[in-house]
């Protein structure tokens, strides 16, 4: 049978060449990559005997463990579509992913699961459910225990055939606040975000070439990301497709000490970390001189910069270990390593395909500035949302389409590009992406708010920390606890304000949009 770039024909791909080589550890969880596969099967065979069909989707809300990885190559193997959904959304974002997404099942851990509960008579179209047990007692009404359903279930590989064109879909924030669906096809996202089967060197050049990665000496890496986001997902699959041995991080808070220790364990060769939110912590432990990091030899970072002081102060214990920043975004995927940056930029040499645009969809000249751009491998658009499509894909005069996701960009003498922000509006705190206006709409809701701007703030540990300038309603002044108190249960905890400011009035352009450089000034002002 001929084979697709669908995950799951990869997946079975590297199990019949390298059935015995280590796939993935997980805490106490230990796979081969023929035990990935036999797993992913069964996965696959259980959704299929409830129903689900190809092109339907399954959401998996759980943090990271190896049956998060083993789920998503499962859905994949019956040709229906994994919907990763952030563990630390509230009740209002769980109903806005799992109604937008069209979700008809849902794999997840038992205590997130209960928050799925308040929510679940809004799902109309959400029929199945399957609980991952951790310790939680919460009881799921109609929930298959998810050992009980594999138990059942076949592992053999009598799947119909794949596809390239099989959906793979990510959901990331929008200008409007609200999370959207990116949809690849899966050879596209093969190529743009997974490596290609070569992180490092050229891809290749059909999925049965991916069995000589089999042949490969062992390689480890260790993934400290959530594996629900682009980042630490596509940095698993790169590993797995290259027939390396991927090790996740799966303690709920970043420790830098267990984190190390499991690296010594399992003799990981890269680490990868999610900017300086991860870097410094580590840094600071090593200082300490009781580890003994003689496999590593490369740090790898994603989801948010990994800023040239936190490199610093890693090389003072690793003088020799190379650092691989990346590049990506869910409308782009991965498009190319960091080569250093000007003060509050980052500037990177990008793959071929990417360049910056401008508004006519020209290459600018360089030393311009325009819109970061790719071309290939990008994804269709955004699920079930045209509307939004047309405002980030586009088609040039020569035919040729462009993803343009609104990240502004000078492209350099030397043909890297220095990246200047979404609109220079994006918050990314400790890898997670918050966008201001979403923050604004919930903080307008709030009786004692008249007005408000959010912006992003400077933070050692994070690398920016969410900031409010708030006008507030006459005879109130509300404070950052009874804020942060009001916002618990409407917005995940990253996206809450960790400082605000009151002012008599909220300033505004002249057409009467948010003024962010005004609301960074006033923090500023402040400090002096």
């Amino acid at each position: 049978m001929a084979r697709s770039y669908n995950l799951a024909d990869l997946l079975e791909i590297l199990a019949e060449a390298g059935p015995d080589r280590p796939a993935l550890v997980a805490g106490d969880e230990r796979r081969t990559f023929k035990e990935l596969s036999e797993r992913a099967s069964r996965v696959g065979h259980y959704l299929a005997s409830q129903g689900i069909q190809p092109g339907e989707h399954v959401a998996i809300l759980s943090y990271n463990r190896a049956e998060w990885l083993e789920s998503m190559l499962g859905i994949f193997k019956i040709r229906a579509v994994p919907i990763p959904v952030n563990f630390r959304y509230v009740a209002a974002e769980l109903h806005h992913v799992l109604a937008d997404s069209d979700a008809v099942a849902l794999i997840g851990e038992r205590s997130l699961l209960a928050k799925v509960e308040d929510i679940r008579a809004d799902l109309p179209k959400l029929r199945e459910i399957v609980a991952l047990e951790d310790g939680d007692g919460t009881e799921i009404p109609g929930a298959v225990e998810y050992e009980k359903a594999l138990a059942g279930a076949s592992a053999d590989d009598d799947f119909p055939a794949r596809s390239n064109d099989d959906r793979y879909i990510m959901y990331t924030g929008g200008t409007t606040g609200y999370p959207k669906g990116v949809e690849w096809r899966c050879e596209d996202i093969f190529f743009g975000a997974m490596g290609g089967g070569n992180s490092f060197g050229d891809p290749v050049e059909s999925p049965e070439a991916l069995a000589k990665n089999a042949e490969q000496p062992a390689m480890a890496v260790l993934d400290c990301a959530p594996v629900m986001h682009g980042a630490g997902q596509w940095v698993a699959f790169m590993g797995l497709f290259m027939g390396a041995k991927v090790v996740l991080y799966t303690e709920h808070a970043f420790d830098p000490a267990t984190a190390l220790n499991i690296l010594i364990e399992e003799q990981a060769n890269v680490l990868f970390m999610v900017g300086d939110v991860m870097a410094r912590p580590v840094a600071k432990e090593l200082a300490k001189g009781t580890y003994d990091m003689s496999s590593l030899f490369a740090i790898a970072s994603g989801g948010a910069p990994l800023t040239e002081g936190a490199k610093d102060e890693l090389k003072v214990t690793l003088p020799n270990v190379a650092f691989l920043d990346n590049y990506g975004a869910s409308e782009t995927g991965a498009t190319g390593p960091s080569v250093g940056g000007k003060e509050g930029t980052a500037r990177f040499m990008m793959k071929e395909g990417t360049t910056v645009l401008d508004d006519d969809l020209k290459v600018v000249k360089p030393g311009e500035i325009g819109k970061l751009a790719r071309r290939g491998h990008i994804p269709l658009g955004y699920y079930n949302d045209p509307a939004k499509t047309a405002t980030t894909f586009f088609t040039d005069a020569e035919g040729v389409r462009w993803s343009v996701p609104g990240d502004f960009a000078c492209l350099e003498e030397d043909g890297t590009i220095t990246l200047l922000g979404r609109g220079s509006l994006v918050i990314n705190t400790g890898g997670e992406k918050v966008y201001p206006e979403e923050v604004e709409v919930a903080l307008k809701d709030h009786p004692d708010v008249y007005d408000v701007v959010v912006v992003g703030l400077p933070d050692e540990r994070f690398g920016q920390r969410v900031a409010a300038v708030i006008s507030p309603r006459p005879g109130t002044s509300p404070t950052l606890e009874e804020i942060t108190e009001y916002l618990r249960d409407r917005l995940a905890g990253y996206k809450l304000p960790r400082q605000i400011h009151l002012v008599d009035e909220v300033q505004r352009t002249a057409v009467g949009k948010s003024d962010y450089k005004w609301a960074k000034g006033v923090f500023a002002a402040a400090r002096s």
